[in-house]
């Protein structure tokens, strides 16, 4: 293996003049994106550069408590991320956003560190920030389509929903069509980056381990384990936000509260 080739700033700085082709883009098709572009690249360095910065700290502080504190405010910025970009929302909505966001993703990391990885000791920088980001990374997606989905489910099928709990159907029997869905919307993203993966594109977590001189197959199993410890937390985030949200929008009564949907 070819030793790891480490990047200047000036090479860095090549790599930022390519956003220029998407501003000629804009300009020549006359999207008005080129503002936006400006403010997304210089987010993009800004926010790398300082995340590198503190996680050079952590990874030389080396303390449980410093990594815990990182993955508590990297698990807070990801419930409430999710719940940004809806289009029904109703009271309560982020609290359950981001109790199923740390559940699911906190459950499925510890797994990994503590019996797949076998991390010793758990709180080690290397190994328990990157695997939760990741994880966070892809359940926000997944919490966030299935917030979205159910909200217009229910808005769209309201008539329906209250005819049938008029008719003496439960809230189960009169919201499962509209969870299902929520459930459904929220895995696809993964179930298609899981189907194509290694074919179309290789990710970046594998990515990253071959161009620091990682043997393929090594790069393979770690790539592996990162898909299945994704796809189980996406499950269960969509899952718990899906029902939180369910069970909010109908009382004990097997009533719709759809007054509460913005």
């Amino acid at each position: 293996m070819k030793p790891y080739i480490e990047l200047s700033y000036g090479q860095v700085a090549m790599a930022a003049g390519l956003v220029l082709i998407n501003g000629a883009i804009s300009v020549l098709l006359r999207l008005d994106l080129e503002r936006r572009l400006l403010i997304a690249a210089v987010c993009t360095v800004v926010q790398l550069l300082l995340i590198g910065l503190v996680l050079e700290w952590v990874f030389r502080v080396d303390r449980w408590y410093v990594v815990l504190g990182m993955m508590t405010i990297m698990t807070v910025v990801a419930g409430v991320a999710a719940t940004q970009r809806t289009r029904f929302r109703y009271p309560g909505m982020r609290s359950r956003s981001l109790l199923a966001t740390w559940g699911s993703s906190w459950v499925v990391a510890a797994i990994a560190l503590g019996a797949i990885v076998r991390v010793r000791p758990w709180y080690t920088p290397q190994y328990a920030i990157p695997l939760l980001g990741m994880i966070l990374g892809n359940t926000l997606n997944g919490v966030s389509l299935g917030l979205d989905r159910l909200g217009g489910e229910l808005a769209a099928r309201r008539d329906r929903v209250e005819g049938l709990l008029a008719l003496g159907a439960s809230r189960w029997e009169a919201a499962s069509g509209p969870v299902r869905e929520a459930v459904k919307t929220g895995l696809i993203p993964t179930i298609n980056a899981m189907m194509v993966v290694g074919i179309v594109s290789l990710p970046g977590m594998m990515t990253g381990q071959l161009l620091a001189g990682t043997s393929p197959v090594e790069a393979v199993k770690y790539q592996v384990v990162i898909m299945f410890l994704v796809a189980s937390g996406t499950a269960l985030g969509t899952v718990s936000v899906v029902l939180l949200s369910y069970r909010r929008l109908f009382n004990d009564d097997h009533q719709f509260l759809g007054g509460l949907l913005e």
